[in-house]
């Protein structure tokens, strides 16, 4: 019931140049699927991906900087969220790790963050103070090795995720074919190298996402346009491989590459976007087989979605549109899992990040 009394926000990352707006703030309209633009953040360059804090109503961004000697880095900009307008106020900004970042995660104490570098080949793991302001960069893991593939020349982690009890850390590598978990110690605040689960090679997995059961995991693989799925091992941190399935229709012979993945809150449906074919496809997952079985392919309404996220209720699905510049939003049947497209589309530059919240 207290959701219902509480504004519900969709903020966006975006490509774009320092120049220009590349965080956006939305109110979202649960009766009719809108968006309205409500502020907007210029002065990073490519805050592509994005944190909420929304207890805390903080925000954590990623963009790119340049070290003392020319190169790009990373860096992270924090924010206040106005809960009331959604406005966002800068309360921080500090460079992270020696390299462009693409993804930032964070514990569910709020005591930590870590980024994932996909050029550098490496994680790093940053403290939060207590204000939310940023800390130190604490330890940067670097992956090492190559895979099959022309774009597996060498590691490229494309995003990190906690285990639903918080005991590990997966990161996913598209360049090694692999799922590395760390654990977080937060007493030395490292990370330590734990238990690896291999991929097909030529897999190149990119995002995961965990089954409200705590069991089961799914991740997507962005060069084969395939979905995982796997049980936890709660022990080591090792993903028992359960089967692969394809997220392309049969007859679908053009270049595609996934990106996100999600689950449906009552974990019924799997959702997984394909760049290329420009669609989501949707698996119903049978939880004491251990099965996905295919229900649906549905155009995203423009092209290349490379993000896209429930509402925190689970009847709508925003998707980013980076190559035509459009968030497009549908109504999901939480009964069957289908997507139908409300008709609305919102046009914003290069968006790569949604985030739903209520605050």
């Amino acid at each position: 019931m207290e959701s219902k009394s509480k504004e519900l926000f969709v903020f966006v990352g975006s490509y774009a140049e320092s120049a220009d707006n590349g965080v956006y703030v939305y109110t979202f309209d649960e009766g009719k699927g809108q968006l309205k633009l409500v502020d907007t953040v210029a002065g990073l360059k490519n805050p592509t991906f994005l944190n909420v804090d929304a207890d805390s109503h903080k925000l954590y961004a990623i963009s790119e900087s340049h070290s003392a000697e020319g190169n790009k880095i990373g860096e992270i900009v924090a924010f206040a969220i106005d809960s009331t307008s959604g406005a966002l106020n800068k309360l921080d900004r500090k460079d992270s790790v020696q390299s462009t970042t693409c993804h930032i995660q964070r514990d569910s104490e709020g005591k930590f963050l870590i980024v994932t570098s996909y050029h550098g080949g490496m994680i790093g793991l940053i403290s939060i103070n207590e204000d939310g302001t940023l800390g130190e960069v604490l330890d940067v893991q670097q992956h090492e090795g190559h895979s099959v593939h022309p774009n597996q020349d060498r590691p490229h982690p494309h995003s990190s995720f906690f285990s639903p009890d918080g005991k590990f850390l997966f990161v996913q590598d598209l360049g090694l074919d692999i799922i590395q978990a760390y654990s977080l110690n937060s007493e030395t605040q490292q990370l330590l190298k734990k238990g690896t689960t291999h991929l097909h090679p030529g897999a190149g997995p990119r995002h995961l996402t965990f089954h409200p059961n705590g069991k089961n995991a799914f991740v997507i693989n962005e060069l084969d346009s395939t979905i995982t799925s796997f049980l936890y091992q709660e022990g080591d941190g090792v993903l028992a491989e359960l089967e692969t399935v394809p997220t392309l229709p049969i007859n679908f012979t053009e270049e595609n590459g996934c990106a996100e993945i999600v689950i449906s809150q009552d974990g019924k449906f799997v959702y997984g976007s394909n760049r290329g074919h420009d669609s989501i496809v949707v698996y119903a997952f049978d939880e004491v087989a251990g099965k996905l079985t295919l229900v649906e392919h549905v155009s995203v309404e423009g092209q290349h979605p490379r993000h896209f996220a429930f509402t925190p209720k689970g009847d709508y699905l925003i998707v980013a549109n980076r190559d035509t510049n459009n968030l497009t939003t549908f109504r999901v049947d939480q009964e069957s899992g289908r997507l139908q497209y409300t008709g609305i589309s919102v046009s914003v530059s290069k968006p790569v990040c949604v985030q739903p919240y209520y605050l």
